[in-house]
């Protein structure tokens, strides 16, 4: 089995650090290739950062197609992904729908944890796009006086106000970037902590065993009716 990630991004660093969590996973019982997109940005920071990274993002996939048995958006905002299932028979996951549905079998409520306080509200409107909102505890990001300090300890202190304030019960990491930090943040905070890059890995890698892709029965079906 092979499962191609695609990371929406040009930077080289965060596709090493997705494709080292990547390998981590999947412990060599198969094989995974994390890929930059040609002529996206070097971040995506905003709406209009997707949709520049879309002609790349839509041509790894065409181009890897046949070779791959699944694929994974490495964005927490799940960049393009409606548009990667459509064009593709076989299962497309984004670490964001992945991390959150997975984190609403793990407990009552759940917050994500974002970087910075722009994302919060993108955040927001992805939990209501996949109906998570009455299980979702909060979307919290590191006060500006701490976005400078250590990943660790500024992510701990979002993640134990999350839980302290919030009653979160599991906390979920909101960038790629962040991938790493879900073992720390555990063993500190004593709740899962998810790694959006592991749980797509864990859903991607189950379709593909089991032999499902997304349907085209309707809303991801370009001919229909």
């Amino acid at each position: 089995m092979k499962i191609l990630i695609i990371n929406p991004n040009s930077d080289p660093e965060m596709t090493r650090l997705i494709q080292d969590a990547a390998d981590r996973y999947a412990k060599g019982e198969f094989k995974v290739v994390c890929k930059s997109t040609p002529g996206a940005p070097k971040f995506i920071e905003t709406y209009e950062d997707g949709v520049k990274a879309a002609p790349g993002m839509i041509g790894l996939l065409r181009e890897n197609e046949a070779e791959y048995d699944g694929f994974i958006i490495a964005c927490h905002a799940d960049v393009n992904l409606d548009v990667l299932k459509e064009i593709s028979d076989k299962p497309v996951v984004g670490i964001g729908e992945a991390s959150m549905k997975i984190a609403s079998m793990l407990g009552h409520r759940f917050s994500v944890i974002s970087e910075n306080d722009h994302s919060i509200p993108n955040k927001e409107a992805l939990v209501h796009k996949y109906h998570l909102r009455n299980v979702l505890a909060s979307v919290r990001a590191p006060a500006e006086d701490d976005l400078d300090g250590e990943d660790k300890d500024k992510y701990i202190k979002v993640g134990a106000a999350a839980i302290k304030e919030d009653k979160a019960e599991v906390l979920v990491l909101g960038c790629a970037g962040m991938t790493g930090l879900d073992k720390p943040l555990q063993e500190a905070l004593n709740v899962p902590v998810l790694d959006g890059i592991v749980c797509a890995m864990m859903i991607a890698e189950g379709l593909a065993r089991y032999g499902l892709g997304t349907s085209k029965a309707r809303r991801y079906n370009p001919d229909y009716p």
